[in-house]
Parts: structure tokens; sequence; C-alpha cells
């Protein structure tokens, strides 16, 4: 199981580095901050023109240099991207991280369950609240949702979510923790929603083809019931394919965080990036690559470790 968690983990780096490069090429061949206007103080905004200058490929080794000693660059402002990046990232990480993941559970979750009960009631409310999820898009369901925090914080006369902004200016620990949760209830739901389609709908297919595998239907003929056969047989199968889908939707995880933080007001990657790429900052928006990048290698080093841990032929040496 090492070596090959090894061997994927080599893999993914050497297609990161591929893509944070051309992230960059792209970004500093189409970006030029010399041509909007320019806000940043004239000395910062008269180094960047310098620099845009240069041949492209003298700034992107210069640039390569300094990410790989932890330096980013600066932004058209004169201030280090590195700071700026780390404080916008957890501002992010806060809202996708448990989006993801109760977005991946309950979508696991009800899949199986639509699958058991196919053509059942339950299937077909599953089926439509899936399909109504997948056709409205995430800044319109933020939307909604915001109306819908709105005239409940209306009719009961109590903030029971807050739908806009980040949390802040409440003092002690539990006042503190309070405003946070109402504050992230409701983009954490929008980005669990968002997955949770997703994940369901296709757990509800991979289920289905599973209860009829031939050791299921084994199972069943010896005398267990759908559900038991599937539990004991083949949810373990079931959710193999889940795995590697899970490190395909990381990106997906990521634009929907770039249109939930610019509906809600928080001042994450989402809303740092769409700025620096309307001011042509060619820094910002690599180093923003490099964050997608390295979440995309980790999200398929975990989908690999979950696959070793359900599939004994991976982790099994070929002969």
């Amino acid at each position: 199981m090492g070596s090959f968690l090894l061997r994927r983990l080599a893999g993914h780096t050497v297609l990161a580095l591929v893509a944070v490069s051309l992230a960059y090429l792209l970004a500093a061949a189409a970006l030029h901050p010399c041509e909007p206007p320019a806000p940043p103080p004239a000395a910062a905004s008269a180094g960047a023109c310098r620099s845009a200058g240069e041949p492209l490929a003298g700034r992107y080794r210069a640039w390569a240099t300094g990410v790989l000693h932890g330096d980013f660059g600066r932004t058209l402002d004169g201030e280090p991207v590195a700071g700026e990046l780390w404080r916008r990232l957890w501002v992010s990480a806060r809202l996708l991280l448990a989006g993801t993941v109760l977005g991946c559970a309950g979508g696991v979750l009800l899949g199986v369950y639509a699958a058991v009960r196919r053509d059942a009631a339950p299937d077909r409310i599953i089926t439509a609240g899936t399909f109504l999820l997948l056709a409205v898009p995430v800044f319109v369901l933020a939307v909604l949702a915001q109306i819908a925090a709105a005239e409940l914080d209306e009719a009961t006369g109590v903030r029971v979510v807050a739908w806009a902004g980040e949390p802040g200016g409440t003092f002690g620990a539990l006042g503190r923790a309070a405003d946070g949760l109402r504050h992230l209830a409701l983009p954490t739901a929008v980005v669990a929603l968002s997955q949770l389609a997703v994940y369901c709908r296709y757990q509800r297919g991979v289920t289905l083809d599973v209860l009829g595998a031939d050791h299921v239907r084994t199972a069943r003929a010896k005398g267990l019931r759908r559900r038991d056969a599937l539990l004991r047989h083949g949810l373990r199968a079931a959710l193999v394919p889940m795995t590697t889908y899970f490190a395909y939707t990381a990106g997906l995880a990521l634009l929907t965080g770039v249109f939930t933080e610019q509906v809600f007001g928080w001042h994450g990657l989402g809303e740092w990036v769409v700025a620096a790429i309307v001011r042509g900052d060619v820094n910002v928006v690599a180093a923003a690559n490099c964050v997608a990048a390295v979440a995309v290698v980790l999200a398929g080093l975990a989908s690999d470790a979950a696959r070793c841990l359900l599939d004994p032929r991976v982790r099994t040496p070929a002969p």
C-alpha cells in the first residue's frame, strides 16, 4: 500500500507542477498590469509594468525559484502575496471543507438509500430533489438561501442565521463560536447541497450496478434480503468508484466556493482571484492556482488511500 501511494503521489505531483507552470505562463501572457486603470502606488505599478516587459521565460524562472523558497512575489500594491494568501485560504477552507464533507457524506447515503428503494416513493422524491438542485446554478441557490434566511429571521424576530458577511465583533469564546456558526451555516449548506446532488446521482447509479452483480445475486439466492445483501456484500464495491470520483470533484468544489464567497460577502480566495484577474495581477492568480493544484493533489491522494482500504486488489502488488 505504501509503495502504491508513493507512486500515485509522484504522479500527482508531476501533474500539479505542469498545471501550475501552465497557469502562470497563461496568466503572464494574458494579463497586463499596465493596461487597466492602476489604483496601486506609482512605484509598485511601475515595477509591475517593467517586469511585464521582460521575457516570459525569465519571469517564469524567477517566479518558480521564489515559489520553491516560499515567496510568491508581490501584488500590484507592493504587498507580499504569501501573507494575504494564507489569510484568504483560511477563510475559504472553513467554508469548503465543511460543505464538501457534508455534501459527500449526505450524497452517498442518499444515493445508496435511493438505489435500495428503487422506483418507490423515497427514490422518486430523492431523484426529483437532486435533479432540481442540479438544474439550479450555485449562485442562484445561494441567493434563494439568503432570501429564505431573511424571511425566517423576520418571521421569528430572532437572527437564526446570518445571510451575509463574515463572523467577527463578538466578545467571549462562546459568543464568537455562536456567531461563527450563524455566519457559516448558510454558505456551508449551499456548498453541501450543490455537492450532495452530484454525489447522490452518481452513487445511486453505481449501487444499482452492484445490486445486479453476480455475488450480490448469489447472496440474495441464499435468502438474504436485498438491503442486507448490499450492506454485507456490495457496499464496499459500490464505494470504490466514489473514491475515484471524489478526486475529480475537488475542482468543482473550488469553483463552487468562488461563487458562494461572492454572494455571501466572504473575503476568501474566490473574491481575491476575481479582483486580481480584473486588475491583471499575475502573481496573485498564479499563487491561487498553486493552492488549487495542491488541493487537487491532496484530494487525489486521499482518494487513492481510501481506494486501497476498500479494494484489496489495489494494494496487492502485481505478480
